[in-house]
């Protein structure tokens, strides 16, 4: 796995982690951790997408983004279990995959 797919996977850790400090975020600090995570996510998809092309990184920055998210709350914030939402995630982790495998580098395929 080169580096920029592991940029976009710490990009999408921090998505995850922003999208919760929006909801969850009371105090200044706290608002504050969300920024910063706001811009580290941002700063790791724009950093993959200089060498990935920008659809897939996209793509799967937002698909990771949202299964991160639906997990994290069903497991940490009580959200509802549904057998249906997960198995919608595991759709979207298989195309979230299946784009990975069949993408490569802008370098590589311009070569």
């Amino acid at each position: 796995m080169s580096k920029d797919w592991i940029k976009l996977m710490i990009g999408a850790f921090f998505e995850v982690l922003w999208v919760i400090g929006i909801k969850h975020s009371n105090t200044w600090w706290e608002i504050l951790v969300t920024v910063i995570c706001i811009l580290i996510s941002f700063y790791a998809l724009i950093k993959a997408g200089e060498s990935l092309p920008v659809g897939t990184a996209y793509a799967v920055f937002v698909g990771l983004g949202t299964a991160g998210t639906v997990v994290t709350g069903i497991l940490f914030f009580g959200e509802e279990f549904k057998l249906s939402k997960i198995l919608l995630i595991i759709i979207l982790l298989i195309g979230v995959m299946g784009l990975k495998f069949v993408t490569g580098e802008k370098g590589a395929s311009q070569k």
